[in-house]
């Protein structure tokens, strides 16, 4: 399975949003204009709108207040990956050079700026004031889960309820929040707006945990990053968490100092990776991952049956079975 199967049921109206996205994102500036070509290039799979286009088809169909919420979101996802850049000092984004990479620090989160107030000035422009209510607040769990997870890392004290709280809101909350905004954009059923937001925030908690374990178990062809990389860069994650949790204290001071240390870390993160899978860590954050897809799965089987239901209990799968 792949996200083409996965997003078979709203493929037209897919097409229509990459069009209607690609006028939004014109700029008069020739520099700004010039930048928004290339991060076009750069689109991923495009998981966002999707989850819009679905949450919108699910609950009655797709509408032009459904296609504004998906560049909306798309936008707001765009301008943090730029920013994430800028603040990881990332030189390639997907296997391409990266904005900041291109047009330097400044440029960059200028450009991230723009995508942002682009985003909200498009939802005032048409009214669309329960988007703009829902986005604002992703972007606040976002930062604010960003910040909680520099504040844990520093101290090395990042306990498996803070990376929950830390990746529902850096991950969870614009998943989440794409889902209710196209069902939103649909229907005034507020209980169906808000079985939609729970699904995302299941699959977006079960995506990044399956995420996680990749740094362990991919393939580095196919994720396009090295093996190990999270323990590099000081991301703890659920499998270190669990490892570290039930490790005796001679253990866990040895593994402590090598996390402290940037080069232990770059010399040493094998001895990381191979502590935690003798340790159980591997196996418990997948257990915990189907766990949130259970729970994702649930919310489907209680939506009106139609094609775009049958694609988010696929998308489920999808993620649960990914290797990059």
């Amino acid at each position: 399975m792949n996200i083409q199967d996965v997003s078979r049921s709203v493929a037209d109206e897919l097409v229509t949003f990459r069009q209607r996205y690609k006028v939004a994102l014109k700029s008069q500036n020739s520099l700004v204009d010039k930048v928004m070509r290339y991060i076009l290039r750069q689109q991923g799979k495009q998981v966002r709108p999707l989850l819009v286009m679905l949450g919108a088809k699910a609950c009655g169909g797709v509408n032009d207040a459904s296609y504004r919420a998906a560049i909306m979101v798309e936008l707001l996802h765009s301008a943090t990956l730029v920013h994430d850049d800028v603040v990881d000092g990332a030189e390639m984004r997907r296997g391409i050079a990266s904005v900041n990479a291109l047009w330097k620090n400044k440029i960059a989160v200028l450009i991230g700026d723009y995508m942002l107030s682009k985003g909200l000035l498009f939802s005032l422009e048409h009214g669309d004031y329960q988007s703009l209510h829902m986005v604002s607040d992703a972007v606040r769990r976002m930062s604010e889960g960003e910040i909680l997870q520099i504040q844990k890392t520093r101290s090395l004290d990042i306990a498996e309820e803070d990376y929950l709280k830390v990746i529902s809101d850096k991950t969870a909350s614009l998943l989440s929040t794409s889902c209710a905004m196209g069902a939103a954009s649909a229907t005034d059923d507020q209980a169906l707006v808000e079985a939609l937001k729970e699904y995302g925030e299941y699959l977006g908690l079960a995506f990044q945990i399956r995420d996680d374990l990749l740094d362990y178990t991919g393939d580095e062809k196919k994720t396009g990053k090295q093996l190990g990389i999270d323990i590099q860069d000081k991301k703890i994650t659920l499998p270190l968490i669990y490892a570290l949790r039930h490790a005796g204290p001679g253990e866990q001071k040895r593994i402590r100092s090598i996390l402290k240390s940037s080069r232990k870390r770059a010399m040493k993160s094998r001895d990381v990776m191979e502590f935690v899978k003798a340790g159980g860590g591997l196996e418990y954050a997948a257990e915990v991952a189907e766990g949130f897809a259970t729970k994702s799965l649930a919310i489907v089987d209680g939506l009106p049956a139609s094609d775009a239901r049958e694609s988010l209990r696929m998308l489920v799968d999808f993620v649960m079975k990914r290797q990059h």
